[in-house]
C-alpha cells in the first residue's frame, strides 16, 4: 500500500459519519523490519526539511493531534519526530485549564506557544478541547465563568467553530501551515490497551478510574468528533482521520502527510548574493592560525 494524503483528508464542507472511516487498514509494512526502515527513512527526509524550514524562515508548521485516551498520540509524536533537531521544535501538552487560563478566552493559553517562523510546534491536545471535552462536559464549559451563556448551546459550538476558523485562517495567511491529525481509535482496541496498561506493572502509570469514566462516554465523544471535524475543516487548514488501531501504519500515515505538506511549501535554501559571495572567498584564502 502507497500512502496518499489525500485519502485520509477531511474536505471542506464535508459531513463526517466516523462509522464511514475505517480505525484499520492495509498496512504499509510487511514486517516489522520493514516498518523501521520506512519510519527511518521518513524521519531522515523529514530531518532534512526541518533544516530547509529553518534556513528558509518563511513559514512554520503546526501540528495538532486530538484523538480518544490511548489513540498513541505520544508515540506518534515521539516517534515521528525523533529525528528533528529539538532547538527547531516544540512539544506542548494541553489538560485541564489552570485558575489564571480560566481568567481568558479559550483560545488564549494555547496562542501563547505557536511556532515562530522556521520552527515545528506540536500540540498533544489543543484549543479544540474547548468543542470536544467542554461539549460533553457541559459543567466544564460552566466552570470558564462566561458573561452572557446563551441559553442554545449550539450557538455556543457554532461560535467557537468560527473563532477557531479565524485564528486558522489568520494563521494560515501569515505563514503558518497547520496539519490536523485525529487518530481514530475502535472501542475494541482501546478496550485491548487499556487492559494492557492493567496487565503491565511499567504502564500501571498510564491508567486511572477516569479513563472508565470517559470511556463511557464513547458516543457522546464521537459526536463532538463529527460536529468538529465537519466545521473546521478546510482546503487551507485540513483534518486528517488517521486509523489508529494499527500504531506503526499510523505512524507511518502521519510522518507521509507531514512531509507531502512540507513538500508543497517548495522552499529553497536563500541565495547568496555575488556580494556575500566575494566575502565569504576572500575569507577562505586568509592563511590558517
Amino acid at each position: 500500500m502507497k500512502i496518499s494524503s489525500k485519502d485520509f483528508r477531511v474536505l471542506e464542507g464535508e459531513e463526517v459519519n466516523l462509522k464511514r472511516w475505517p480505525t484499520k487498514v492495509e498496512p504499509v509494512y510487511k514486517s516489522k523490519e520493514q516498518y523501521k526502515e520506512l519510519l527511518e527513512e521518513h524521519v531522515a527526509q523529514l530531518s532534512s526539511r526541518q533544516q530547509l524550514l529553518y534556513a528558509s524562515n518563511r513559514y512554520a508548521l503546526l501540528l495538532i493531534f486530538q484523538a480518544m485516551d490511548a489513540a498513541g498520540k505520544d508515540g506518534a509524536i515521539s516517534h515521528v519526530m525523533s529525528g528533528v533537531n529539538p532547538q527547531g521544535c516544540q512539544v506542548f501538552s494541553f489538560k485541564h485549564p489552570s485558575a489564571a487560563e480560566l481568567q481568558h478566552d479559550f483560545l488564549w493559553r494555547t496562542t501563547r506557544d505557536l511556532p515562530e517562523r522556521g520552527r515545528i510546534g506540536i500540540f498533544n491536545r489543543s484549543y479544540y478541547e474547548e468543542v470536544l471535552i467542554a461539549r460533553v462536559h457541559p459543567e466544564i464549559l460552566r466552570s470558564e465563568g462566561l458573561p452572557d451563556l446563551p441559553r442554545d448551546e449550539k450557538a455556543i459550538w457554532h461560535d467557537r467553530y468560527r473563532s477557531i476558523a479565524n485564528l486558522e485562517r489568520h494563521l494560515h495567511g501569515n505563514g503558518t501551515r497547520i496539519i490536523k491529525f485525529f487518530l481514530h481509535l475502535s472501542k475494541e482496541e482501546q478496550r485491548k490497551r487499556f487492559l494492557a496498561r492493567i496487565d503491565e506493572p511499567k504502564k500501571n502509570w498510564k491508567f486511572s478510574a477516569a479513563d472508565i469514566a470517559e470511556r463511557g462516554l464513547w458516543k457522546q465523544y464521537m459526536k463532538a468528533y463529527e460536529k468538529c471535524l465537519s466545521a473546521t475543516s478546510t482546503r487551507d487548514t485540513p483534518w486528517y482521520v488517521v486509523p489508529a488501531d494499527d500504531k506503526e501504519n499510523a505512524r507511518l500515515i502521519v510522518s507521509q502527510i507531514v512531509l507531502d505538506t512540507i513538500e508543497a511549501l517548495k522552499m529553497t535554501y536563500p541565495k547568496t548574493s555575488a556580494k556575500r559571495r566575494k566575502e565569504l572567498l576572500s575569507i577562505r584564502k586568509q592563511p590558517a592560525k
